[in-house]
């Protein structure tokens, strides 16, 4: 029998994987491939997963990170950084979202939701506001542009201003 190529259990069985080829998976990571993935202890096997040679498995750890969306697992992304190839064949296959679906991320990569606190990692004029927001400045509660993945918006010093994702860091 063959090991799991994410956790290494024992019970692996072949998996199609498009457009990689397959992969030895046992069921519980296969299933997470496509189908809902619970934040559960059989995940801290991704702490070594994202940090594999192989590609194909960095990039199933990544997918499977991104579809956790638990604290922890947003932690490891944010140091774990694998190569755009690896990373658009994450996503691409992720499954998760509709293809067309925005996905909003921090300067990090990180995937940003509503509500979420980020920090300004750079002194930002605002336009029209008269002010500077400083570096630094925890911005609370952001709000998602629906139709602009680089832009969210926020309020700073009292005003609700729109804020580019490439000068935010999650919190």
């Amino acid at each position: 029998m063959t090991a799991c190529q994410l956790c290494t259990a024992p019970d692996a069985m072949p998996v199609p994987l498009s457009p990689s080829g397959q992969a030895d998976l046992c069921p519980t990571c296969a299933g997470a491939m496509t189908g809902p993935v619970v934040d559960a202890p059989h995940w801290s096997c991704l702490h070594d997963a994202v940090w594999s040679e192989d590609a194909v498995v960095q990039g199933m750890a990544w997918r499977v990170l991104t579809r956790l969306g638990a604290p922890w697992a947003n932690d490891l992304m944010d140091i774990c950084d694998p190569s755009p190839e690896v990373r658009a064949w994450a996503e691409n296959g992720a499954g998760a979202e509709a293809p067309d679906a925005i996905i909003h991320r921090d300067s990090n990569g990180a995937v940003l939701a509503q509500g979420d606190t980020v920090t300004l990692i750079k002194d930002l004029p605002v336009k029209g506001a008269g002010f500077t927001a400083k570096r630094g400045t925890a911005v609370r509660g952001i709000s998602l542009v629906p139709d602009n993945a680089g832009h969210i918006e926020g309020r700073v010093e009292g005003q609700r201003i729109v804020i580019l994702t490439e000068y935010v860091k999650k919190v």
